[in-house]
């Protein structure tokens, strides 16, 4: 890719990494990811907003040498994350006149993650500006989005807002600016769940002090950009605030055979009721599909056999997830079989501190359930139905 004009004077420099699979060891990518990196040009001073990922310096190196960049005044760092600042060693190197602009809590995070040059670091406070000249750069804090130091950058005189990780999406693509909504809403969907999610009240509040800015364009830090920008505000906005919907997850793994009994009959009774259902066999789930559905749920019911008498680690490890992502889901129930004895009801309630959630009754079986546990299992899908009507998901 080479450097793609915005705007007069505003370039996107960053890199797409297409083949990416993995972020952090953890978060699958099915379509890679890019790392933006954008040029303001000044009429007295140049800028520049976020590096790209330590993996790929000369590409952002080689986008600056292509568009002639000889001085840079300004480096805007707007989060220290090393998907963000990665290149920025190469970048003070290159141009050692160069200033690095951050909030003062992301100096010291570059200090301890890229070994930053302290004494290169300008900081500014909330609504501080800096001038280009002809341009002027508004920087807003924008705490726990999703980093502690995060901040965004309003470029006033072409009402672009360069948003970091806000409204981002890992997507890979040729297209400067969203082409195909469909396909970006599921990636911005998946990238809110597993980033932003844990976040969601203190998101509300910064798409608070964003809301009254006039905005042409969100240039996020992954993704490509929004010329229609209120189509993924809107999105937030419902992903922040909207109440939870008609929907269990269900997550479960079988060993032999009954707990898949049991989640098959239990679903249908859910369906019965008018209740969706979302079901993910942990043996191959995505995670990033199982976080997109806890975006939107109202509970979610595990189904898990017994390994030496707690749940199934694949069960543990969606149940550690829900507890990490904090999800706006309002009941947790649990249903499974044991062949000799167990505690998984106890240990799985106990790993979930941080969701606020109504404990419904488990419904645990031995063995092969029986007639008595699919009636059990009809009471609790009764119950769910009614919460769920009580409450007015829908």
């Amino acid at each position: 890719m080479k450097p793609r004009e915005i705007k007069p004077g505003v370039y996107w420099v960053g890199a797409v990494d297409w083949d990416r699979r993995l972020f952090d060891a953890l978060i699958p990518l099915p379509d890679g990811t890019s790392y933006n990196s954008y040029l303001i040009q000044g009429s007295e001073k140049t800028a520049l907003i976020d590096t790209v990922d330590a993996a790929m310096p000369d590409v952002l190196l080689n986008n600056l040498k292509q568009l002639g960049v000889d001085r840079i005044d300004y480096v805007v760092t707007n989060h220290a994350e090393q998907d963000h600042s990665g290149a920025l060693p190469a970048v003070l190197d290159r141009y050692p006149e160069a200033k690095v602009v951050c909030t003062p809590k992301c100096q010291g995070m570059l200090v301890d993650l890229m070994l930053a040059p302290e004494e290169r670091t300008v900081t500014v406070e909330d609504r501080e500006t800096i001038s280009l000249g002809n341009r002027t750069l508004e920087f807003i804090h924008a705490p726990w989005v999703h980093w502690p130091e995060t901040m965004v950058t309003y470029l006033r005189e072409e009402k672009i807002l360069f948003s970091c990780d806000f409204f981002g999406s890992h997507l890979a693509t040729s297209d400067l600016f969203v082409a195909d909504e469909g396909q970006l809403y599921e990636a911005a969907k998946r990238y809110y769940a597993e980033i932003m999610m844990p976040f969601r009240t203190i998101i509300q509040k910064n798409l608070e002090a964003v809301k009254n800015y006039a905005i042409d364009i969100i240039a996020p830090s992954h993704g490509p950009l929004h010329d229609r920008p209120e189509f993924i505000t809107k999105a937030y906005h419902s992903w922040a605030f909207d109440d939870p919907k008609n929907i269990v997850v269900l997550p479960y793994i079988s060993m032999h055979g009954s707990t898949r009994k049991m989640v098959e009959h239990f679903v249908g009774a859910l369906v019965q009721r008018g209740v969706t259902v979302k079901q993910f066999d942990l043996a191959g789930t995505d995670v990033g599909k199982l976080a997109m559905a806890l975006v939107d749920a109202a509970t979610v019911v595990l189904g898990t056999p017994t390994v030496l008498v707690g749940p199934h680690p694949n069960v543990a490890h969606a149940v550690f997830l829900a507890n990490a992502l904090r999800p706006n889901i309002k009941f947790v129930s649990i249903i499974g079989s044991y062949g000799w004895g167990g505690r998984a009801v106890e240990q799985l309630s106990a790993m979930i501190p941080n969701l606020k959630v109504e404990v419904l009754e488990p419904v645990i079986c031995k063995g092969l359930p029986k007639e008595s546990d699919f009636k059990a299992l009809d009471n609790l899908a009764d119950a769910i139905a009614v919460k769920h009507k009580a409450n007015n998901y829908v």
